[in-house]
């Protein structure tokens, strides 16, 4: 539950998001306000327009149309990737939705089939309507789509919502198929956008995902040759002191190391993990490495991404021959080398 961004705010975070915003005409006082209240907030709603020409696009959006005065959203995403602001407050964008869509909504949940229309959407979402014809044919421009997520990012990151707070018109209303997906343009799949919402979300506003492959990578380098003693059949987290590799939103390519001395039979195993901030992870592919004649110099190799509330380590197990045996091996150097990008 949140009560609507000021006009101001919402053109800052747009702008903040790195979109080029028109204003248009006297659009923080155009409305649908005595209607019907607006808010609170819960959402975003993506719609097409099945119009064409970003001018017209435009006006009829601002002004609307017989039996549907406008505006008809908050925003009009032309093909060119600008955002016209042509109203703020109540818009005749959502109409009437299902309200189990609603309550997935603001528990940020999968959403369930709208079958109903019952509930006042103009009330409770942001609107922002697309330039595009809605047949199925007509392309959806890269820049576009690029739009359409920072739109939504923009909102949901000023409000502390997740990507799931942002649907398409079809999620809402039964009947509805906006915005319909295109053959030759960018995804314009509701799942599409959202993960592309999630993405943005754990980056700062002027984040730009083009440019990420042209930076210069850090180097990592880490290593301990204190002697460890970890127990048979338990995961160990090197190196114990200091555990997190790396932090923060980062990409990585790390290659780890471990020398011990090893039983003939035995076998030790390795893997990088993601540890989040309520102690669940993502776990890498687990690399096992047979014991060898004198030191055993397993090595392990990950490479991956983390988001900026994610951490990196390593850990390590030990399987001796025997199912029986509990004795502990010493692991007597480690180490962690590679290369990240911030």
């Amino acid at each position: 539950m949140a009560n609507a961004l000021t006009a101001d705010r919402l053109l800052r975070a747009l702008r903040a998001e790195g979109l080029t915003v028109v204003e248009v005409g006297d659009w923080r006082n155009h409305n649908r306000n005595s209607k019907g209240p607006f808010g609170p907030l819960h959402g975003v709603m993506i719609h097409h327009t099945v119009t064409k020409g970003s001018a017209a696009t435009v006006d009829i959006c601002r002004r609307g149309y017989t039996g549907l005065p406008g505006p008809l959203c908050h925003g009009v995403i032309t093909k060119d990737g600008r955002v016209h602001l042509v109203g703020y407050g109540r818009a005749n964008h959502a109409g009437l939705g299902d309200d189990d869509v609603l309550r997935a909504v603001i528990a940020e949940q999968p959403l369930p089939a709208d079958n109903e229309a019952n509930t006042d959407g103009n009330r409770h979402f942001y609107g922002f309507e697309c330039e595009n014809l809605g047949d199925g044919d007509d392309p959806w421009p890269a820049v576009q789509v690029d739009a359409i997520v920072r739109a939504a990012t923009a909102i949901s990151r000023e409000h502390g919502w997740g990507e799931r707070s942002t649907i398409g018109h079809l999620e809402w209303q039964p009947g509805k198929s906006d915005p319909r997906p295109s053959p030759g343009g960018a995804d314009a799949r509701m799942s599409t956008i959202r993960a592309r919402i999630a993405e943005r979300l754990e980056h700062s506003p002027d984040w730009d995902p083009t440019k990420e492959d042209d930076d210069m990578p850090r180097a990592l380098a880490w290593h301990e040759t204190k002697d460890r003693e970890i127990v048979p059949r338990k995961w160990t987290t090197l190196p114990v002191e200091y555990t997190d590799l790396l932090t923060g939103a980062v990409r990585y390519d790390l290659m780890a190391q471990v020398a011990a001395v090893l039983p003939a039979g035995s076998t030790i195993q390795g893997r990088f993990y993601h540890l989040r901030p309520d102690g669940t992870r993502w776990t890498g592919p687990i690399i096992e490495r047979p014991a060898t004649d004198g030191n055993t110099f397993a090595d392990f190799h990950n490479k991956g991404s983390i988001v900026a509330t994610e951490k990196v380590r390593l850990e390590v197990a030990y399987y001796p021959a025997k199912a029986d045996d509990d004795a502990p091996i010493t692991i007597s150097s480690a180490y962690v080398r590679g290369l990240y990008w911030t």
